[in-house]
């Protein structure tokens, strides 16, 4: 075990000092790439903080909807191919759940901004 502070404190306390400090600083398009770079850090952050226990719910579902065991990519191929080739569909009991859980999962992560993922967020939490 690392001692701290770990990397996602690391790379908040760099995306917060870039935001905090250097942002009111800069203007035109460098104003632009220093966003652009502050957006990228948030997101590993979001990775580091949210990927773990995303991708075991994610393999949880699809282990429970396929009846198989493997790993989340072999499991995701299989789903495909099933879809795929018709054995699969919005028809097939917690297929739609599980594609909705996974989609909101990638959003929190990816966009955890984004207006119809907060209500979705706030419609389920109420």
């Amino acid at each position: 075990m690392q001692d701290e502070p770990t990397p996602t404190e690391l790379i908040k306390a760099a995306a917060d000092f870039l935001r905090n400090e250097l942002t009111p600083l800069i203007g035109g398009h460098s104003a632009f790439k220093l966003r652009v770079a502050i957006n990228a850090l948030d997101l590993v952050t979001r990775q580091l903080t949210l990927e773990r226990c995303s991708d075991a719910t994610e393999l949880t579902r699809l282990t429970q909807l396929l009846g198989l065991q493997g790993s989340l990519g072999e499991l995701n191929r299989e789903l495909a191919d099933r879809i795929g080739n018709g054995e699969a569909d919005l028809q097939t009991p917690g297929l739609a759940e599980h594609l909705w859980q996974t989609t909101l999962a990638k959003l929190a992560i990816d966009q955890p901004n984004y207006a119809a993922y907060r209500r979705e967020k706030d419609r389920r939490m109420g």
